[in-house]
């Protein structure tokens, strides 16, 4: 099996991986090339501030912002802030939360005086939705999480006729992911398709949004995306610290383990399931950025990615919150992985068109 000598990566994580004669791998490559074009200056951070500022005239916002009690959404909250802009910050409660994204959330916006909107799904048809996708033995699980985000976001900024809505994606520290890891959330298709053959209640308070309304809808006006992070300086571990300071904000341990369901998920089924441990592409990304040493990698990828004990609370909370017996989750896992495209999936139609994810040597350059 080769491996990239400057990253985490290797022929199992990226099949068509391909190394050059200082055995730099392809994507190393490809993120060399490309971060660089996607951070912005502080010239084209000031164009982007008087245009949401222009266009938020006569509106309650400029723009809406995802908030999750994690690193990233918490640093947009600060940022949107401290650059003078009206946000309303949006969360989508899929029941799932921890104590400290909770007490997160909530210091954040007493200490900001921000407006929160939040959608809470009905815990038993996201129960149901999960508990499918489980039978289904497909791999993206939080495909359902990340898609209702979306769509929660993209509902909000019609209602309050808000334009932008800032991201908390940073290619320069999260853009690669092995795109044999993760499907593509705007799978409306793929979603009902699963459901359908695995559900067993009516999904209806679930936010569902079509690829093309993502795309193409409201008369050419949807929503726009903006990586705000991208157009400030961004390293992970001195924004954590501000946060600290500023917000008294809490660190919850690995990536997006703000949310219960999401660290069980990376910790246990992605590793015993599908043999993915999500931190080498994390870790790879920080190598890329210059923000972490291979040596340095290599140390924390040898450490446990959850502590045990806390994991073996994690299944036994989970298990009981979805339903399952011991026997029946450990039926599901111990059977073979189904690619999401066995079922129904808009990708088949994508496919035979343009299509707008980019894909690179078999990674996905967007938030996993």
């Amino acid at each position: 099996m080769r491996e990239c000598a400057q990253c985490l990566l290797n022929e199992v994580d990226v099949p068509d991986l391909r190394l050059d004669a200082a055995g730099r791998c392809s994507v190393c490559r490809h993120y060399a090339e490309t971060a660089p074009k996607r951070q912005k200056s502080a010239a084209e951070l000031e164009v982007l501030l008087q245009k949401l500022r222009r266009e938020g005239k006569g509106k309650p916002y400029d723009a809406l912002i995802g908030l999750s009690g994690g690193v990233d959404s918490s640093y947009v909250a600060l940022l949107s802030k401290d650059l003078g802009l009206r946000v309303l910050a949006v969360h989508f409660d899929n029941g799932w939360n921890s104590e400290r994204a909770v007490l997160n959330m909530e210091r954040m916006l007493s200490a900001l005086n921000m407006d929160l909107f939040t959608y809470v799904v009905r815990w038993e048809e996201f129960r149901d939705l999960q508990r499918a996708y489980l039978r289904a033995g497909v791999i993206d699980i939080e495909a359902l999480t990340d898609h209702a985000i979306a769509a929660t976001l993209f509902q909000v900024a019609r209602k309050f006729k808000v334009r932008y809505i800032l991201s908390g994606e940073h290619f320069a520290t999260e853009g690669q992911l092995p795109s044999a890891w993760i499907h593509n959330k705007l799978d409306h298709v793929n979603i009902l398709g699963i459901h359908k053959r695995f559900g067993e209640i009516p999904i209806p308070s679930f936010p569902l949004m079509s690829y093309y309304r993502y795309r193409w809808g409201q008369g050419g006006k949807a929503p726009v995306s903006i990586p705000i992070l991208n157009y400030v300086p961004y390293q992970k571990e001195v924004v954590k610290q501000g946060l600290r300071a500023e917000l008294g904000w809490q660190d919850y341990g690995g990536k997006h383990h703000e949310s219960v369901f999401t660290r069980f998920y990376q910790s246990y089924i992605l590793p015993k399931k599908f043999g993915v441990d999500k931190r080498k592409s994390h870790l790879s990304t920080l190598i890329c950025a210059g923000q972490l040493s291979r040596a340095e990698a290599l140390e924390e990828l040898g450490k446990p990615i959850c502590p045990p004990e806390l994991l073996e609370k994690d299944k036994r909370f989970v298990l009981k919150k979805l339903g399952f017996t011991g026997e029946e989750f450990d039926f599901y896992m111990e059977q073979p992985p189904v690619p999401h495209l066995a079922y129904p999936s808009v990708m088949h139609v994508l496919r035979r068109l343009s299509w707008p994810v980019k894909q690179v040597k078999g990674v996905f350059y967007h938030k996993g």
